[in-house]
């Protein structure tokens, strides 16, 4: 059970998490200051530095509780399944899960806002960037985990989860600029998007056609090549 100590501290962590984001969407984040966030949480710059290295770090911060629930929930799936179902089936079941865990900081339209502004602020971009990479190779080394397989020796992890974290980010960037920044907007651009990756990448698109008809299985895409050895 958390002690009394440890709940205020969330709390006061969580405070200065919504009142960074409002800051940032409200007037942006370059011109947004430390001042500033502590001053609407009437605590100190000491106390901020307390729970974060930096105003990067906060801005962060719900992107980083995303990737890190998403990554335990496919380290907690039971074995079987191919790899890219794995990724594809996590992401639907805990879609909801995620997202009360971002409501107990703040109001789940302010991060879906806070995504806007990510796109949309350069230095941000970056990071983001560089972010994304961090989570990929920890999301490959779990694949292979699975998947019983060297993560240095074969590239297929990483290829997968490569192309998994592309197809995210690019739905994020059809949806962030568009009119509609709702939830159930964000989430049908996402799932849209990855139930297109099997087709994108083994589909013949002269046929023009996204009908079951021509739409390649997800576990093709992770099929082993003519003989390449078990894994098991």
């Amino acid at each position: 059970m958390t002690g009394l100590r440890e709940r205020k501290k969330q709390r006061t962590r969580d405070a200065l998490v919504r009142a960074a984001h409002e800051l940032f969407v409200e007037q942006g984040y370059e011109t947004t200051t430390v001042d500033e966030i502590v001053a609407a949480v009437d605590v100190s710059q000491r106390t901020f530095f307390r729970y974060f290295s930096s105003k990067e770090e906060v801005a962060f911060s719900l992107q980083r509780l995303v990737s890190e629930r998403f990554l335990e929930a496919v380290r907690q799936r039971p074995p079987g399944g191919s790899p890219v179902e794995v990724l594809r089936s996590t992401l639907v079941e805990t879609w909801g899960s995620i997202g009360e865990a971002i409501e107990e900081i703040a109001p789940i339209q302010l991060y879906m806002r806070m995504w806007q502004i990510i796109e949309t602020t350069p230095s941000l971009i970056a990071v983001h960037l560089r972010h994304s990479m961090e989570m990929e190779e920890q999301l490959a080394a779990e694949v292979a985990r699975r998947e019983g397989l060297d993560l240095d020796d074969d590239p297929r992890p990483r290829v997968l989860v490569a192309a998994f974290s592309g197809v995210m980010r690019a739905a994020i960037r059809s949806w962030s600029g568009g009119e509609d920044i709702s939830v159930s907007a964000a989430r049908q651009a996402v799932e849209s998007y990855v139930a297109q990756l099997g087709p994108a990448l083994s589909q013949d698109w002269s046929t023009g056609g996204t009908s079951p008809s021509h739409v390649v299985s997800a576990a093709a895409l992770t099929a082993r090549p003519p003989g390449t050895p078990s894994s098991n």
